[in-house]
């Protein structure tokens, strides 16, 4: 199956949510231990999640940072039938998953010292795919940026992503909920670089995010005919509309196909 390209989190002691969150549209639903829930909630949220988790339906628990007095609490939920993957908060070190071992992980990057080990945390055992934190980061870092400032952050994401063989990664939620635009914006802007998908935090910014990380119906009508024109030409060099087709252009063209919504 394709990475999902929205995840939509849904705060773990609203159970009321999770159901409609499931039918939202997102690609997946993250249910949400860690910054959605106030610390006098946790223990209830838990209790909530346990109740309503399913194999019949499943999805990705956000759990607390391995730091915190919530993390051995929340690993207790961790290998439930109904949990697909888990999102560690705050991962900093391959050494940080290890207690996670056997269960697919998302390592949510969102500090100076999870940045600096990111190939490492990148190649640990069941890395799923990497996600960016950017609000949390910008806070560890000082930082006061906007979304171009923070280019070369993101493209190492994409890179090691890329060099553990990872699926693309998920980009940072866009904390603008009325206005569409934006998220599309940071969506496409997202895409360009490499990434995957995108975390989102409302409903509304579902069906921007996911147009954005699928193919346009320009994007399949130039690949559907470089793969015939590829066909045609029976492995002997051929050029379309001036553009000379060759491997690379071959398998962008696979790529964006893969990438239909």
């Amino acid at each position: 199956m394709r990475p999902a390209r929205s995840c939509l989190f849904v705060p773990g002691n609203r159970p009321e949510r999770f159901d409609k969150a499931l039918a939202s549209g997102a690609d997946a639903v993250i249910v949400d231990l860690e910054d959605a829930v106030a610390p006098q909630h946790k223990a209830a949220a838990r209790d909530a999640v346990v109740a309503w988790l399913s194999p019949k339906r499943p999805v990705v628990l956000r759990i607390n940072a391995i730091n915190t007095p919530w993390f051995a609490e929340d690993l207790a939920l961790c290998r439930h039938p109904g949990v697909a993957a888990v999102m560690l908060a705050k991962t900093e070190s391959a050494e940080d998953l290890a207690p996670l071992a056997g269960v697919a992980v998302i390592p949510l990057i969102e500090s100076a010292a999870g940045f600096d080990r990111l190939r490492e945390i990148a190649a640990a055992p069941r890395v799923q795919r990497l996600a960016f934190g950017a609000i949390d980061f910008q806070l560890d870092l000082g930082l006061h940026a906007h979304y171009e400032e923070l280019l070369f952050f993101r493209s190492q994401l994409v890179l090691a992503s890329r060099l553990a063989g990872l699926a693309a990664p998920l980009d940072s939620p866009s904390t603008a909920i009325e206005d569409t635009g934006a998220v599309q914006t940071e969506a496409q802007a997202a895409r360009r670089l490499g990434f995957g998908g995108k975390l989102c935090i409302h409903p509304r910014q579902l069906e921007v995010v996911n147009a954005a990380f699928s193919a346009t119906a320009e994007e399949v009508a130039w690949a559907q005919g470089v793969l015939a024109a590829a066909a045609r030409s029976e492995g002997a060099a051929v050029s379309l509309n001036g553009q000379m087709i060759d491997k690379p252009v071959i398998l962008r063209a696979q790529a964006i196909l893969a990438q239909r919504g």
